[in-house]
């Protein structure tokens, strides 16, 4: 069992920039609805916190976000769940991007030297300093957008390890990459992996359910992409209405104990996000 130390990606003030974003509310009418001070708020998004646990409510209701989530991260105590049960080895590879770090992600066979990739990290010098020494070789390469942080060691990757497949989203128009739309499936060297197409952060983007083909009924795998991630979810530069419904769909869809690999921040599960996510009611 694992419990997670990778900082949250986001604090509370991100998480009320977003969901005024989602709300199409500014500081001064989101001050309005829930009888709280606009400075407050600002103050609250530039991560200055004098807020109180009725104000924090009040907002909550406002933006429609989960009271649980919202509190904890105020409180800097956000849950995160042990990571158990999954039937092979999971890499995850965290490279610098800006003042944060992005995520990719290798699932193989535990001792086994070949794996599959997912995302590509920020940068190819960056990726090739947390490669794990085990991995030699790949059987493949999904991506679930086509963003730098995500993509920057792509190319690297295909020449170090090519030909290897690479696959990403319908119209993510990624050079020499095969499209996957919604349901799609790939087999490769013991596990099934299975698109599942999730427009909102950005209008081409997949998230990817992982299963080991060997182990009937095992701890399945999700690599979220930037749909959400342990107590947020990513900015909805496509469209906030979507984001929040595949995020919906996907958390009553997949079984509680699956675990959540996202593009940045912690590993989760299913029945964490549930809980304390404040995008989830």
């Amino acid at each position: 069992m694992v419990i997670e130390h990778a900082p949250l990606e986001d604090e509370l003030g991100d998480v009320l920039e977003k969901a005024m974003r989602h709300a199409g509310l500014n500081e001064q009418s989101l001050a309005a609805l829930a009888q709280v001070e606009a400075g407050k708020i600002s103050d609250a998004i530039d991560y200055r916190y004098d807020i109180t646990s009725d104000e924090l409510k009040r907002l909550g209701r406002a933006l429609a976000l989960n009271e649980l989530g919202v509190q904890a991260l105020a409180a800097g105590r956000y849950p995160l769940p042990e990571i158990a049960g999954l039937p092979f080895c999971l890499y995850p590879l965290r490279t610098a991007h800006g003042i944060g770090v992005a995520n990719a992600y290798i699932v193989a066979d535990c001792g086994k030297h070949s794996g599959v990739l997912f995302d590509t990290g920020s940068d190819p010098v960056m990726l090739r300093r947390v490669w794990p020494a085990i991995i030699k070789k790949l059987d493949g390469v999904f991506i679930t957008h086509a963003e730098t942080e995500h993509t920057g060691g792509l190319a690297e990757v295909v020449k170090q390890f090519g030909p290897v497949p690479v696959f990403c989203p319908v119209d993510a128009k990624i050079a020499g990459a095969a499209a996957l739309g919604e349901g799609a499936c790939v087999t490769l060297e013991g596990f099934s992996i299975k698109a599942l197409a999730t427009p909102g952060h950005a209008e081409a983007h997949n998230c990817y359910e992982v299963r080991a083909t060997k182990v009937a009924g095992g701890t399945p795998l999700l690599v979220s992409g930037d749909l959400f991630f342990a107590g947020s979810v990513g900015g909805a530069y496509f469209c906030s209405q979507q984001l929040r419904k595949h995020l919906a769909r996907l958390l009553a869809a997949l079984p509680e104990q699956t675990v959540v690999a996202p593009g940045h921040g912690p590993l989760t599960t299913i029945k964490n996000e549930r809980t304390f996510n404040p995008f989830v009611l």
